[in-house]
């Protein structure tokens, strides 16, 4: 279980951080909430079934009750390497040329948390499912996430 669990983690954890970025996550809390959800799997690995989808939607659901219940002020400066963040003095570099995470964070909630599983390479049917909602309600999300992402690129373009 351990060896099968640590493959695992190895090949999800950035994806996961990456998955939490799409959905306007700063970087300090997308590594807090992927860890924590990876270590939530790890206490229930032998009866997930689907565990890439259950990370996902069990950090999902953790950065919504984040956003929701807003209390800690984050630090200005991660002061120590970590395996999520192994040279913290390139995560500002690294944000910087992330212009698609502006983007995301000007779209509404549930828009950037469509988005966000279909940057993960969820298709509309297992987001649906994995959200409660209907096929056609993801795709309508998606077609105006789209469009509201090509508005704020010419407005930005404007400028």
């Amino acid at each position: 279980m351990d060896a099968q669990f640590s493959v695992f983690y190895r090949e999800n954890i950035q994806q996961l951080v990456g998955f939490l970025l799409n959905h306007g996550a700063s970087l300090h809390v997308a590594a807090d909430i992927a860890q924590e959800t990876m270590v939530k799997a790890y206490r229930r690995w032998h009866e997930i079934r689907s565990p890439r989808a259950w990370v996902h939607t069990v950090a999902s659901r953790s950065l919504v009750r984040h956003v929701a219940d807003v209390r800690e002020e984050p630090a200005e400066h991660v002061p120590e390497p970590t395996s999520l963040l192994p040279d913290p003095d390139a995560v500002a570099a690294w944000e910087t040329r992330q212009d698609t995470l502006r983007v995301l964070r000007q779209l509404p909630m549930r828009q950037r948390q469509v988005l966000a599983w279909t940057l993960s390479e969820y298709t509309p049917a297992e987001i649906a499912e994995e959200l409660g909602m209907t096929s056609d309600a993801v795709r309508s999300s998606l077609k105006k996430a789209r469009r509201a992402a090509v508005a704020y690129i010419r407005q930005e373009e404007g400028q």
